[in-house]
Formats: C-alpha cells, sequence, structure tokens
C-alpha cells in the first residue's frame, strides 16, 4: 500500500479531521474571499521554502474536496518524498474564491505531518545499519493521532499501539498499583484481551522477571547505555536458552546525539515521544500566478526520493 492510500478507517479520520478543521478556520464564510469574482479562476502552486521529507497529500486534497470539488490538485510528490528548498509541490486550478479559502487549512495539514516525517527520517538515518526500528508513542497532539502515526511511517518509522485499546502496557504506576510487575503481568493475562502485552521495567530485576513471564514486548525505560547493554544481554540469553520472543525497546531520553549509541545496544526498537509532540513545522507556501506567468520549472529544485 502505498503511501498515499489510507485505510478505510483512517480516510474517515481525515474526512472528520478536515470537517473540523474547516469549520474552525472557514465558520460561517470568508469573507476576504468576497472580494475576487465569484467566476474568476485561479492557477496556483504549493512551493517548499525548506529541504524536508513531505506529508500529507491525503489531509490536503480533503480540504479543497470539501471546499469545491471543483479545484484541480496534480502532485509532483507523495507523501514519504524528500524535498528541496523551492521545489514546486502541486499545482492547483479552479476557483479562485475556493482555492484562497483553503489555502490555509490545507497547509496547515502539509506543514505539520511534513514536520513529523522529516523528523522521523533524521533518526532513522542516524541508526541506519542497525537492527533497531524507530517507533512512536501516544504522545501525539490531541485529534490528529492518526495523521501523525500515518506521518512517522512515511518518515520511515513503525507505529506503536494506537491506544489503549489495541495493546496492554503496564508501566510503573499499575505495577505500583497491582503489588509488583509479575502481579500486574499475570493480572493482564488473566483478562484474555487478545491484544499484545507489553511491559515496562525501570531496572534488570524488572527486566528479568518481564521476560520470565514472558511479555509480548520489554519497554527499557530511561536506562543509561552500559546498563541498557546489560538488559539487551540478558533477553538474548533468555531467547537463546528459553525461547523467548519477548521484543526489547528502548525509551527515555532520546534525541540525535544519542540515539546511535542506543541502537548499538541491539535493542529491537527505540520509541520516542518527540517525534509527535515536539512538532516543528515545515515551511511551505501558496503562491497565485499573475495572468500569462509560467509555473516554475519542478526540475530545477526538486529531488523526489521516495523510501
Amino acid at each position: 500500500m502505498g503511501q498515499n492510500s489510507l485505510p478505510d478507517e483512517v480516510q474517515k479520520d481525515v474526512t472528520a479531521l478536515v470537517t473540523r478543521a474547516l469549520a474552525e478556520d472557514v465558520g460561517s464564510g470568508d469573507v476576504t474571499a468576497k472580494l475576487i469574482a465569484v467566476d474568476a479562476t485561479a492557477v496556483g502552486y504549493v512551493v517548499a521554502r525548506e529541504s524536508a521529507v513531505f506529508c500529507g497529500r491525503p489531509w490536503f486534497d480533503e480540504v479543497f474536496r470539501q471546499i469545491d470539488p471543483r479545484v484541480e490538485i496534480a502532485w509532483d510528490v507523495e507523501d514519504g518524498a524528500s524535498i528541496r528548498a523551492d521545489g514546486r509541490l502541486c499545482v492547483l486550478r479552479g476557483p479562485a474564491r475556493s482555492i484562497l479559502t483553503g489555502e490555509r487549512t490545507g497547509l496547515n495539514f502539509l506543514q505539520t505531518l511534513s514536520g513529523t516525517a522529516t523528523v522521523v527520517r533524521r533518526f532513522v538515518e542516524r541508526i541506519r545499519g542497525t537492527q533497531a526500528r524507530i517507533v512512536d508513542t501516544r504522545k501525539t497532539l490531541p485529534g490528529l493521532r492518526s495523521a501523525q502515526k500515518h506521518a512517522v511511517s512515511a518518515g520511515g518509522g513503525d507505529n506503536h499501539r494506537f491506544g489503549l485499546y489495541d495493546g496492554i502496557l503496564i508501566k510503573e504506576n499499575h505495577v505500583v498499583a497491582a503489588g509488583g510487575i509479575k502481579e500486574a503481568i499475570r493480572a493482564a493475562r488473566a483478562l484474555n484481551a487478545g491484544v499484545p502485552l507489553m511491559c515496562e521495567a525501570e531496572n534488570l530485576s524488572e527486566v528479568q522477571a518481564a521476560l520470565e513471564e514472558r511479555v509480548d514486548l520489554l519497554l527499557l525505560d530511561d536506562f543509561p547505555t552500559h546498563i541498557l547493554a546489560k538488559a539487551v544481554n540478558m533477553g538474548r540469553d533468555f531467547r537463546r536458552y528459553n525461547r523467548g520472543d519477548s521484543v526489547l525497546e528502548a525509551s527515555g531520553g532520546i534525541s540525535l546525539n544519542n540515539v546511535r549509541s542506543i541502537a548499538d545496544t541491539g535493542v529491537d526498537r527505540i520509541s520516542i515521544g518527540g517525534l509527535t509532540k515536539h512538532v516543528q513545522a515545515v515551511d511551505l507556501s501558496m503562491r497565485l500566478l499573475a495572468p500569462g506567468a509560467a509555473l516554475p520549472d519542478i526540475n530545477a529544485a526538486l529531488r523526489i526520493a521516495l523510501r
């Protein structure tokens, strides 16, 4: 499935999210757009002002589908493409009022999701050559979870559980409330919830206990690198001698400066909340062409590099 082909449940969320965003921005109507003649047509294009990883086509398309299906959009890029500064991303043709009304909402989706995809790609490139995978968390902008998780995938990362319903993740407060890590794991398993059973460990004793309980995923939280390496070796030994198959995931305090050393310990996954909660939007603009003006040459400044 391509980056611009979404599962049905995500597409439904795209539609609902765009509806809310347009209600927020357009409200009872775009007063400024009424300056333009109702029958005026326009040609415009979206341009990148900085290098980035592009993401957000389905949301941008949906903005103009809801505003005015007569607006035609011809894309030069797909989600997951690397783009250069001054690169053309798409061309729009249609009623001028409609293009102007959808401009900001459409760009808001593109700049936010491209920002997430760009950060993810930096982490993915930093650990290239290791076995580790970069993974997101539930630390997303409220209402934008499915969109940001799509952006993580576009950037080359993997998705963790979507919410509280599709995976059990036992954390320190659950352990305290249950009376211990093994007690918490056994209580979770007794639920027969039919979802992955994951558990966080904060020290090597908890690592051993969780491995013995054969959790599906063991989250190694805020471990110094030398302790993390010991935990990974414990996991390898348990797999070798007990046929365990717990996935080992590092988390906590991870940055571009230390992610490579963490990956080099041999962990399977590295989860980073900052991928989706610390968003720096990519600088994008929309420009309408003056009568008789030519579109910028896409090949002059744009490089499409699909994953």
